[in-house]
């Protein structure tokens, strides 16, 4: 599931206009990670769909991404990624 988060990180870092393979790869993430419990790498996967919808000018589907990344950040008091998720979605309102 880690290694499915990070190569949707490369892919969004070496080829931001080609959403369809860096969805692919966070989707897949987030689908493992639900499935195993692993709350804190849910939060990361959807903060990454968050900032690529985001970027590509997909307006709804970023806030409804960082919004849960932001909502499993607060229930897991991790405050660290926390502020960096909400500036993401204040620029998406």
């Amino acid at each position: 599931a880690y290694a499915l988060r990070l190569l949707g990180d490369i892919a969004a870092r070496r080829e931001p206009t080609q959403t369809g393979p860096v969805a692919t790869h966070y989707r897949q993430a987030l689908a493992l990670a639900e499935e195993l419990g692993m709350r804190p790498l849910e939060a990361h996967c959807h903060r990454g769909l968050g900032t690529l919808y985001a970027a590509t000018g997909q307006r709804e589907p970023a806030r409804r991404a960082l919004a849960a990344a932001i909502a499993l950040y607060h229930d897991m008091e991790m405050t660290f990624w926390l502020p960096h998720a909400e500036a993401m979605l204040a620029q998406v309102k």
